[in-house]
């Protein structure tokens, strides 16, 4: 199972990549491994704001549809237009080519209540 280090981590499984004021979103390689083969992924627009723990869109894959939840609030200032022609990306390489959104945050505190890889580590083991 791959974790990286330096990312933080929320309960939901999504990770946060901080670059400044800017965070990365994406869904861990445990989501898309429990989730299986990802067929489709709907994203909010660019603009749309987001407040930390609601859904900002849904993950399908051949046996389920998965919410997924902001780790932070903030407004979406970019969205990865290849995953809707590629969402098998997701499975591929959750934390590089597969972000989903990258959000200017309202408030950086919030990436106070994420896990490091560690705790999320010890989170997924039960």
């Amino acid at each position: 199972m791959n974790i990286p280090e330096g990312l933080k981590y929320s309960r939901e499984h999504e990770w946060v990549r901080v670059d400044g004021s800017r965070a990365y979103i994406g869904i861990t390689d445990y989501a898309q491994d429990e989730l299986g083969d990802i067929v489709y992924v709907e994203l909010p627009e660019v603009g749309a704001e987001l407040k930390a723990g609601e859904t900002f869109g849904t993950v399908e894959s051949v046996k389920t549809v998965s919410d997924l939840y902001a780790p932070v609030s903030g407004r979406v200032v970019e969205v990865n237009e290849a995953l809707a022609s590629a969402p098998e990306k997701v499975n591929e390489s959750p934390y590089e080519e597969a972000w989903m959104i990258v959000v200017e945050m309202a408030d950086p505190s919030e990436l106070e209540a994420l896990l490091d890889a560690e705790a999320y580590r010890q989170h997924i083991q039960g």
